[in-house]
């Protein structure tokens, strides 16, 4: 199974990086190399967050899938030296794109498998939900801001993630009628742990969530749902996420 994965993921994203004649593949060439030495870094950073994952390293199939998505092209054109920097990025709108290592940490902590189905609430720039499409059956993301929703749906398209559904919306409310979901990730910042996506939740399923006040210090939480609908909370490292913006509010 493992190798039926592997090849399946090198062959899906071969043509991500590559394009026809010597130009393209040196500019392929040049991205590999980055995104091998990002990989490098998260592992590293990894290694210092030990409690966030219970003494274990990433997930392998995770780290395969980072070093594979192509990040340059969910950033700006201006910042695409900066792609495999191990930081935040905007991406217009007020919006950023995530840090390498907290994408790969919040995939690793949801404990993603190959038959899930998963929310995103935030799609942004569309990164998140391309790293999580080779991992599970179906991607469901959702994005307020119709400019960074029309930009992603254009991404996923171009580079044929077909179970990444994606719709204009506030995340708050979560997706009823894509769910319910194996695991959830909420890529901005909410005060509260939102009820609705509580509920969505299949039992045995998490939820990943920034928790805490905007443009201030928070706490990446993970919400576990029991098989009595139970939903218990634990505190996983602190993080600066923007905030969650809806009609809640």
């Amino acid at each position: 199974m493992q190798g039926k994965w592997s090849k399946s993921l090198a062959f899906v994203f071969l043509a991500w990086a590559c394009g026809p004649g010597p130009a393209a593949a040196a500019e392929g060439d040049k991205w590999t190399a980055a995104r091998a030495n990002m990989v490098r870094t998260i592992e590293r950073h990894g290694r210092y967050v030990g409690s966030a994952l219970q003494g274990r390293s990433l997930d392998e199939r995770v780290l395969k899938v980072v070093g594979a998505v192509p990040r340059h092209l969910f950033v700006p054109r201006g910042l695409r030296h900066r792609a495999y920097a191990d930081r935040p990025l905007p991406i217009g709108f007020g919006q950023t794109i995530s840090q390498p290592f907290i994408v790969a940490l919040m995939t690793h902590l949801a404990a993603v498998g190959r038959g899930d189905v998963i929310l995103e609430v935030g799609t942004g720039s569309g990164y998140q939900a391309a790293v999580l499409a080779p991992l599970v059956r179906q991607v469901c993301t959702i994005e307020i801001i119709p400019g960074l929703a029309k930009n992603a749906a254009r991404l996923f398209k171009r580079l044929a993630l077909s179970n990444v559904k994606a719709k204009l919306g506030d995340g708050y409310y979560g997706w009823e009628a894509c769910g319910p979901f194996d695991a959830i990730l909420v890529t901005a910042a909410a005060t509260h742990v939102p009820p609705p996506l509580v509920r969505q939740l299949k039992a045995g399923g998490r939820m990943i969530i920034p928790v805490g006040a905007p443009f201030a210090t928070q706490q990446l939480v993970v919400v576990s749902k029991d098989e009595n609908g139970r939903a218990r909370t634990r505190q996983m490292l602190p993080v600066v996420f923007v905030p969650l913006t809806g009609g809640h509010k």
